[in-house]
């Protein structure tokens, strides 16, 4: 029997690489619309927000071509899938027990199936970075440094970052580095004047950042920047670099009865990765010291509540739950680092129920950008 149901979880894998090459083969096809725009603001009026990326391209080519989008962000989603696959070996091993765990985590449709269907959007490079964070050892204070530097320039990309991926990265340099070891004066120091700094860098993102020129010059630029500048319906979203955060909120506030439509939908896909909630579950329950079991809560609790303020402020839901389940996944790694008072078993690869949620999950091909699907 256990044999015929690790069939059944190696064939969950294959399902799985199917489905990511056919949303692979969809996206290619779909105008690549604000990623495009990523790769075309630049520096060259000064300081502006979610201009990074689109400084460092244009390091190496003064123009830029649609395809560009799709290369980079298809390099950079295998370079994430290749360091995640060496964090997993590492924190729980690929032996045939383990097949569900990797089933329900790489192969969630919130996790590199989303990525894909987000390909060239910024969300995996906060991924990227996390995992970095995860793979590196965590015994001195230049690992903090690391965690800093590695969250500014996740704000330079986009400063929303700081809500969606910073405070994981806050979490598991807690988890890793301060509860490792006794905290010292310079410690404490070292980690506020970090915190400070990246509320800083945020705020000068936020309010300071805003484009110094007139929107039709702005879009006369980066037509100079095009490759191909008759292709005008790329830019039409131009307009975000001009959008002050409270007509962020109030779009987001005039979307929420039709985004609220897509909750039950979220919930059933939750639902889904009920196995992965329950291992959760067991994993901090496990957990040797009671003060290592109140931080891991907070922690979490902490990540949530900034996607609770991301949700009330942007609207492309489908993306921020997709993103916070990726964070869960993260956590998850730094969670399983810390002693235990015992062994806790692995998903029950037997288990009927198990199979036939991970045939489904298996099978959803992601999540989305705005509204589900």
């Amino acid at each position: 029997m256990t044999c015929a149901y690790n069939k059944h979880w190696r064939a969950m894998l294959a399902v799985n690489a199917t489905v990511m090459l056919g949303v692979v083969l969809h996206k290619i096809t779909l105008p690549p619309y604000i990623p495009y725009i990523h790769l075309l603001v630049d520096y060259h009026h000064g300081f502006i927000k979610r201009a990074l990326v689109g400084a460092i391209v244009g390091l190496f080519t003064a123009k830029v071509p649609v395809w560009l989008v799709f290369a980079i962000g298809g390099g950079v989603w295998l370079i994430t899938l290749a360091l995640y696959l060496k964090l997993f070996r590492r924190t729980f091993g690929f032996d045939r027990a383990q097949l569900p765990l990797f089933v329900f985590t790489a192969g969630s449709p919130f996790v590199f199936k989303n990525f894909l269907f987000t390909l060239g959007h910024f969300d995996i490079y906060g991924c990227l970075g996390v995992i970095i964070l995860l793979l590196v050892p965590a015994s001195s204070l230049c690992y903090v440094l690391l965690a800093t530097l590695i969250s500014a320039v996740l704000v330079l990309i986009h400063h929303i970052h700081l809500l969606m991926y910073v405070p994981t990265i806050v979490a598991i340099v807690v988890l890793r580095c301060y509860l490792a070891r006794p905290i010292a004066r310079l410690d404490l120091a070292v980690g506020a004047s970090a915190l400070l700094g990246l509320g800083i860098l945020f705020l000068a993102a936020q309010f300071l950042g805003t484009m110094p020129l007139p929107e039709v010059d702005f879009v006369s630029y980066l037509q100079t920047r095009m490759a191909d500048p008759s292709r005008t319906e790329l830019l039409q979203f131009a307009y975000v670099w001009y959008q002050p955060l409270s007509k962020e909120v109030q779009d987001t506030w005039a979307r929420m009865p039709s985004n609220l439509l897509g909750v039950p939908v979220y919930a059933l896909l939750l639902w889904l990765h009920a196995p992965l909630w329950s291992y959760y579950r067991d994993l901090v329950g496990a957990l040797e010291e009671r003060r290592h079991r109140q931080i891991v809560i907070a922690a979490l609790i902490f990540i949530s509540l900034a996607y609770v303020v991301m949700f009330a402020m942007v609207f492309d839901y489908s993306r921020w739950i997709s993103s916070w389940v990726v964070c869960m996944v993260m956590m998850l790694h730094a969670v399983k680092t810390l002693p235990a008072t015992k062994p806790i078993a692995p998903i029950d690869p037997d288990d009927r129920r198990t199979t036939i949620l991970g045939w489904i999950v298996a099978a959803v091909p992601r999540v989305g950008i705005i509204r589900p699907f």
